[in-house]
């Protein structure tokens, strides 16, 4: 519609200037030149924008195909991530029933634990009766055997203090008792009358009694008592030697009967004072 009416202005243009027939042909030469020349000029416009066209369609492709590369490195990725996270979830599982069993084992320890300390309780409260028991059957053999020594000490005086105690003889306390109540409190009276033995005899060549407490074992009490009930008849005027014989007696108790002028028989001898 432009091409004709661009012939058509052409034509009555120079119409009246060329003939009617020149300005046609002028015309129609001019328009036709004007169409090839709209027609170049769309072609290009097409061609170019085509060419444009291309090269964003290439690009886009390029984009799409990169967009896709990195599509599938993410999928690949939380395909591992996926695969790490089903292995960790193993794990902390496999971690969650080992957690189980040592709970439960160590609940079983725990319970075991508490039956040895039950048994064990059990056992010393077992063995601290028997340590009763045998501290009594001690004490009880002690006495026993103490009793047999005093027995048989009062029996064979005269043959185990012979070179000491010269005319030993066994006496019973209460053959005393005129010379020192007068001089002695009733208390101390009834400890002298407690003593194991007394005899008399010569001592260095002068009557003198011989105080002793006889135990299987001696101790300090022992040694003691010897020494008080002697000191009894000493304070009476009548002159005695307190003495402890026994089987066994400390290197402890033996210095201190020494320090405290008891004479010591042990195992069949009289000690050096």
């Amino acid at each position: 519609m432009v091409a004709l009416m661009n012939t058509f202005a052409i034509y009555e243009q120079f119409r009246a200037v060329l003939g009617e027939d020149a300005a046609k042909g002028f015309a129609q030469t001019l328009g036709t030149m004007f169409e090839e020349a709209r027609n170049a000029a769309t072609k290009d416009d097409v061609r170019i924008l085509r060419e444009s066209m291309s090269a964003d369609v290439s690009r886009l492709e390029g984009a799409m195909t990169n967009l896709a590369q990195a599509q599938a490195r993410t999928e690949f990725q939380v395909k591992e991530l996926a695969q790490a996270q089903a292995r960790t979830e193993s794990r902390i599982e496999e971690l969650a029933q080992a957690q189980a069993r040592t709970e439960s084992r160590i609940e079983e320890l725990a319970q075991a634990q508490s039956g040895t300390e039950s048994q064990v309780e059990k056992l010393a409260n077992t063995m601290t009766s028997f340590s009763t028991i045998l501290n009594q059957l001690v004490i009880r053999s002690d006495r026993h055997e103490g009793k047999l020594l005093e027995l048989g000490f009062r029996d064979r005086l005269p043959a185990y203090l012979g070179r000491f105690l010269r005319k030993g003889q066994v006496i019973q306390a209460s053959d005393l008792l005129d010379q020192i109540e007068p001089t002695l409190a009733e208390a101390a009276v009834d400890d002298f009358l407690r003593a194991d033995v007394v005899a008399a005899g010569m001592v260095e060549g002068k009557p003198t009694y011989l105080v002793g407490e006889v135990s299987y074992t001696v101790d300090a009490d022992d040694v003691m008592r010897a020494a008080r009930r002697a000191a009894c008849l000493v304070k009476a005027g009548l002159p005695a030697i307190p003495l402890v014989a026994c089987e066994k007696i400390s290197p402890q108790t033996t210095a201190y009967a020494r320090q405290e002028g008891v004479r010591i028989w042990v195992d069949g001898s009289l000690l050096d004072a």
